[in-house]
Formats: C-alpha cells, sequence, structure tokens
C-alpha cells in the first residue's frame, strides 16, 4: 500500500492551498471534494509544477457512506493515508432557529461526523506511517457564536476533539493538530452568507499564508496553531473576557440575529 496525504474540500480556498503545500513538499495526494472539476484542474497544475499527479475523488462527504466508499476505492487503487487532512466544511449565518433545519444538520454532517470518521477511519494506517491528522478549526473555536450558533459549536468540537485525539494517538506516533485561523477571504464568506466588519482585515490571511502556516506547525508536532499573530493575541485575550460580553460582541458583528 502506497502512503499519500488525503486532503478533503480540495476545490477552493484553504483546501487548495493545503494541497499545494503538501505537494510542494513531496507527499503524493489524494483529493476529495464534490466538484471533479475543480480537483482535475488542480491535479493538472501539480503535475505541471514536476510533481506526482494527485489523485481525484470526488465524493460528497455529507452522505452518511461517504467514509467506507472513501476507504475501499483508497484500498483497490493500492493506497492508504499517512496523513488526513480535514478541511471540508461550511458555514450558515443567521440565527439557528430561522436558518434551514436540514442544512444545519448537513453542516454538522461535514465539519463534525465526517472529520470525526475520517480521523478515526484511518487510523491503523496512519500510525503505520508515523503520519498524523490535520484537522481545519477557526477561531470561531475559542468563542460562541450567536448569528453563527451551529457553525462555531462545530469548530469548538473539532478543537476539542482534535486536542484530545491527540493526546490518545501520541503513543502510536501519531500527529494531531487543530489549525485555527481567522477571517480568509474564500468562497466560505459567500456560501455561509458572512458580512465581516472592516475591522476585521487586521485579523485576515491570505490562504496561501493560513496553509503554509497549518503545515509547518503539523510538521513540528504542534497541538493547536492559530494562524497570524494577531489571532494569537486575540485568543489569548479571550481567556480573560467575560462570555456574556463575548455573546453581546458577536451578535452585534453578525448584526443581530435573535429569533424572537
Amino acid at each position: 500500500m502506497r502512503p499519500i496525504a488525503l486532503v478533503t474540500g480540495a476545490s477552493a480556498g484553504i483546501g487548495v492551498e493545503l494541497a499545494r503545500v503538501f505537494a510542494a513538499h513531496g507527499h503524493e495526494l489524494v483529493l476529495v471534494a464534490r466538484r471533479e472539476d475543480r480537483l482535475k484542474a488542480l491535479a493538472d497544475e501539480i503535475a505541471a509544477s514536476g510533481r506526482p499527479r494527485p489523485t481525484v475523488l470526488a465524493l460528497d462527504l455529507e452522505r452518511r457512506d461517504a467514509v467506507a466508499m472513501l476507504g475501499a476505492e483508497l484500498s483497490a487503487r493500492g493506497l492508504e493515508p499517512a496523513i488526513v487532512v480535514n478541511n471540508a466544511g461550511f458555514g450558515l449565518s443567521g440565527a439557528a432557529a430561522k436558518l434551514d433545519r436540514d442544512e444545519q444538520l448537513g453542516m454538522i454532517d461535514l465539519n463534525v461526523r465526517a472529520l470525526t470518521e475520517l480521523s478515526l477511519y484511518f487510523v491503523d494506517s496512519v500510525a503505520r506511517h508515523r503520519g498524523g491528522i490535520l484537522n481545519v478549526a477557526s477561531v470561531a473555536a475559542f468563542l460562541p457564536g450567536p448569528g453563527m450558533a451551529v457553525y462555531y459549536a462545530s469548530k469548538a468540537y473539532v478543537l476539542s476533539f482534535s486536542e484530545a485525539l491527540q493526546c490518545e494517538l501520541a503513543g502510536r506516533g501519531i500527529k494531531v493538530t487543530a489549525l485555527c485561523p481567522g477571517p480568509v477571504q474564500t468562497e466560505f464568506q459567500a456560501r455561509s452568507g458572512m458580512q465581516l466588519p472592516s475591522i476585521a482585515r487586521i485579523f485576515d490571511l491570505p490562504p496561501d499564508r493560513v496553509a503554509q502556516i497549518g503545515y509547518d506547525g503539523f510538521m513540528r508536532g504542534k497541538r493547536v496553531v492559530v494562524a497570524g499573530a494577531n489571532n494569537r493575541i486575540m485568543v489569548f485575550l479571550l481567556r480573560f473576557i467575560p462570555h456574556a460580553f463575548l455573546l453581546r460582541a458577536v451578535e452585534r458583528r453578525m448584526g443581530g440575529t435573535r429569533a424572537d
């Protein structure tokens, strides 16, 4: 079985840049997302740079059988993950009681369930190669999130799960890292409906920079990587601010999204 780095959500944004960074450092890739045309274009680009052409698997990870299908497809091709990069995810902006319930449950399926299943499904192969798991969380994981309640909660889960998993799997030689970017100008904002205030620009980083920071921290075996100095300062200060104040501040930033 040939070791590969599996990158989910590799059709746009941070996922594309993570694939480029891992390829540039010599990792053979398997790219997973729904949009096959974009995956093929990225695979062609990486191959044109002189790296091995990534394997492309068009798959909707919201499906309950998606991870089993992915595992079977990799086995059939003689591939097994040495590294799992869980980047696939999305957000929705608005009051939870007003947003479409099925869409929010789909967000949980992708951001939480699929990430958890992918992290656990390939543990044995990752351990064989003394590789690791890189889970993309967010600085939202450190905050309550009125206006994006389910999204913020899903990223809090990713952070907590990743930190605990790192402790559990360290004895098997497996690295687990939670990458926590702040605002990043990608398609994520368009899909979520999020409107960022102008002050958010001081926390903004381009996706290629986030990907490089995440890769470097992961390879060093860091448990949590907060991308960007301003974001690190903010996360440090958050521990001293009462949650009641944070709730009001986030709600104001989201423009007021109460369901009553």
